[in-house]
């Protein structure tokens, strides 16, 4: 979590109003409108397809497979049981209606090695507000399709289905609502297809694996919506503890295709030693914070995503409570391209996208304070990728090569290009701070023995660290920032001489036609 915490709030009444009239919803939980694919606005590269799962669930076999043992929803607990008494591999059709675990909070379903879930139209797991987990244990390859799991209780930061972050699990044509914390965790190789995460407490889905990384997540093809039911950010201020999806340690992982919206927070959210990602032909749409923010990790490719109404919660509280740091749609934080760690990239490329009528665009930070062993991180406990022992990053060592630049999680090698960007204030209901691109660091000062005090930071952000925005296009009316929060560019001194962003780009009001 980065050391600018921030605030999720719920909106004021005019604001709500707004968004329902933008996204067309209709105010029912879960009903969400399908986002219109843009117009003449909208870049040729920008997805058009939309992930409408939730409101229209792929149905189960109507029958059981040839093999498959038949589960009772009659039968209370009847799931988690023959669970245990049939081998491993074993194939289970639930049939249509609710089914229940046994009353115990800690009652569960222990799936074996490579065991296969698969609900009947109709078929509900009902954690009924009693139950934790749904589907826990350390077993493989495990695979749940057509089943919908709703209104389990699990604890803060832990998840309802794959409890135990257990490798390889398929989950698809699934609906997983109305739990607490996480509707779903991840595991190693974890593929989420077809899903709707909807209305969970906490997160739709977090990926987060103790004591190891998660290689080679997919996430395709989903609906995201309302999570965050439980404003953890409000209850725990700066607790970096939301979203739709967030990230942790994660190497290597594909997001595609998903529609992310209506989510309480940031949309998709990675935080802390994650590398290697895609994130492409996504709808992100109407989330009350950032639509992404990549923070304090490495190597990445952000393309093609339609990127609508988002950040506006967010960004009108720090505008009214005149903060000046420019509160972006897309987030990169302390997060850069790396090449000695291996990925399929090595930078930080964000290229095809239509940003349009966000609060502000992108926003390259990276805090002067936060490094390794550094008191302002807010990472406590984790070192780079660069760095295992944190303790080496100390003086004197640190303030000499290598450590000087490898105790940093640094923005860098970011390549902003081929994005159309469009503002409309009307639409956004903004006057100010609301039209922001910006790259910038803070002065250090903090620790006493930190060798990053001073401008030294943004300095390099700004001009040595190779960020670039190049062969853009600005629609409506633009501002950029860079070096520090209080310098405000126009678009030709961004171009100019002393900062050369922006190259082959253009702004005007219809720019680009």
């Amino acid at each position: 979590m980065s050391v600018r915490r921030r605030h999720w709030a719920l909106a004021a009444a005019p604001l709500a109003l707004a968004l329902l009239t933008v996204t067309g919803c209709d105010g029912s939980q879960g009903a969400k409108a399908e986002p219109k694919a843009p117009g003449s606005a909208s870049a040729p590269s920008a997805a058009r397809s939309v992930a409408r799962v939730c409101a229209k669930p792929a149905a189960g076999p109507t029958k059981a497979p040839a093999g498959a043992v038949t589960v009772d929803p009659a039968v209370v607990g009847d799931l988690a049981a023959k669970t245990k008494s049939n081998p491993p591999k074993t194939t289970f059709w639930l049939r249509p209606g609710k089914h229940r675990l046994d009353p115990d909070r800690y009652a569960q379903v222990i799936p074996k090695e490579g065991n296969r879930y698969l609900g009947a139209p109709g078929a509900v797991l009902d954690g009924r507000k009693k139950n934790q987990y749904a589907f826990g244990g350390s077993a493989d390859n495990v695979t749940i399709r057509y089943l919908t799991v709703q209104r389990f209780v699990a604890p803060h930061d832990e998840g309802v289905v794959n409890h135990d972050s257990a490798d390889g699990w398929v989950i698809e044509h699934a609906t997983i609502q109305y739990n607490s914390a996480a509707g779903l965790m991840a595991g190693a190789r974890q593929q989420v297809r077809a899903s709707c995460l909807r209305d969970n407490g906490q997160y739709g889905m977090n990926a987060y694996k103790a004591g190891d990384s998660i290689r080679g997540l997919v996430v395709e093809g989903n609906e995201i919506v309302g999570n965050n039911t439980g404003d953890w950010e409000r209850r725990r201020e700066g607790c970096g503890c939301t979203g739709g999806i967030k990230f942790w340690a994660v190497d290597g992982a594909d997001v595609r295709g998903n529609w992310v919206h209506d989510n309480r927070g940031t949309g998709l959210w990675a935080d802390t030693n994650n590398n290697d990602f895609r994130i492409e032909n996504n709808v992100i749409e109407a989330n009350d914070g950032a639509a992404l923010i990549y923070e304090t990790s490495y190597n990445a490719v952000i393309r093609n995503n339609t990127i609508l109404r988002n950040n506006w919660v967010e960004g009108r509280k720090g505008a009214d409570g005149g903060d000046d740091f420019p509160y972006a749609t897309v987030y990169l934080s302390e997060s850069g391209g790396e090449p000695r760690i291996r990925a399929r990239t090595d930078k930080i490329e964000v290229l095809g996208n239509l940003l349009e009528n966000n609060w502000s665009g992108i926003t390259l930070w990276e805090n002067a304070d936060r490094f390794c062993n550094s008191p302002a991180n807010t990472s406590s406990g984790d070192c780079t990728l660069l760095v295992r022992n944190a303790e080496r990053c100390a003086q004197p060592a640190i303030a000499e090569p290598p450590l000087y630049s490898d105790c940093r999680w640094k923005t860098q090698r970011v390549d902003i290009h081929d994005n159309r960007f469009v503002l409309d204030k009307s639409v956004v209901e903004c006057t100010a701070m609301c039209d922001r691109m910006a790259v910038l660091s803070n002065y250090g000062t903090y620790p006493d023995w930190s060798p990053y005090k001073g401008e030294r930071v943004a300095d390099a952000i700004t001009r040595k660290q190779h960020n670039r925005w190049h062969d853009n296009v600005y629609v409506g009316s633009w501002k950029f920032v860079a070096h520090d929060p209080g310098r405000v560019l126009g678009f030709k001194e961004w171009q100019g001489n002393a900062y050369q962003q922006d190259t082959g780009s253009t702004l005007g009001p219809r720019a680009g036609g």
